[in-house]
C-alpha cells in the first residue's frame, strides 16, 4: 500500500464501512471491502504509532523548560 496520510485513509475507512453497512454489495466487493478495510486499519495504526513516538513533552525543572520524549504512563502495581 502506497504511503497514505492518516486523514486520507480514515476518510477511506468510514466509505468502506457505510458501503458494507448499506448491504447492497455482492459477496465478492464485500470481500474485496472488507480486506481493503483491514489494510487501512493497519496503516492508520502504524501512522498513530509514529506519531507517538514524535511527541514530545515540554517540561519545567529546576526553573527552565526543557523537552523530553513523550511516554505513556504505566498504572502502578497495587
Amino acid at each position: 500500500m502506497a504511503e497514505v496520510r492518516f486523514e486520507e485513509a480514515l476518510k477511506k475507512l468510514e466509505k468502506i464501512v457505510s458501503d458494507l453497512e448499506a448491504g447492497k454489495l455482492s459477496l465478492d466487493e464485500s470481500l474485496k471491502k472488507y480486506e481493503e478495510g483491514v489494510r487501512l486499519v493497519a496503516a492508520c495504526s502504524k501512522l498513530l504509532e509514529q506519531a507517538q513516538k514524535k511527541v514530545e513533552v515540554l517540561t519545567k525543572k529546576e526553573g527552565t523548560f526543557q523537552l523530553k520524549p513523550f511516554e505513556e504512563e504505566q498504572p502502578e502495581d497495587k
